[in-house]
């Protein structure tokens, strides 16, 4: 089956895809803004902040290299080593060395870290319950998450999520050329003045 034999067009004249993709960018930049803002109003926690001591949290000793955190965040390697900067500053987390490289360096989280993110799950939970759970009953959602996670696996095995840096530098590009990359760029964007 071809490309143009694969697209169903709806009678706006766009694809039913690209209508997914508007609506997936929609639906996630909406989403994140109101996390974020219950966030800040309840812990001055930064929906980024909050991701970082997630991961930091669940990983081994509370350690993970700043190259995965980049990956894992979706920034440029300065992106997150501001983030980290902040972060270290506020007492959330700590830097150390890579013993086996000396140009490694990984985040820790700190106990004051884990403290906040404890303090902050709730806030993050009772928003996913509001703005998910309250639009998206059970088999809605299950619905969704079987064909995101269709979609992230295809893209992996693509090859197409490999270099997270390349994507968060052609969004920062865009940017500085005052071109609008769409939300994820204004998501981006708004992470690097946040870090």
């Amino acid at each position: 089956m071809g490309y143009a034999s694969a697209v169903a067009i709806t009678t706006t004249g766009q694809s039913v895809h690209l209508q997914a993709w508007r609506a997936l960018l929609r639906a996630q930049a909406g989403l994140a803004f109101n996390l974020e803002r219950e966030l800040m109003a309840a812990e001055g926690l930064p929906l980024v902040w909050y991701e970082v001591l997630l991961v930091l949290d669940q990983a081994p000793e509370g350690a993970l290299r700043l190259q995965r955190l980049m990956d894992t965040v979706l920034m440029t390697k300065s992106g997150v080593s501001r983030l980290v900067d902040r972060m270290e500053a506020a007492g959330l987390v700590t830097r150390s060395g890579c013993p086996s490289d000396r140009r490694g360096a990984f985040a820790v989280i700190t106990e004051m870290g884990r403290e906040r993110l404890h303090r902050a799950m709730p806030v993050h939970a009772g928003g996913i319950d509001r703005h998910l759970a309250g639009v998206l009953d059970a088999e809605q959602a299950t619905r969704l998450r079987d064909a995101l996670s269709a979609l992230a696996d295809a893209l992996e095995s693509d090859g197409a999520s490999a270099s997270c840096e390349a994507v968060a530098e052609d969004r920062s590009a865009l940017a500085a050329e005052g071109l609008d990359g769409g939300p994820m760029t204004a998501r981006s964007e708004l992470r690097d003045r946040r870090t």
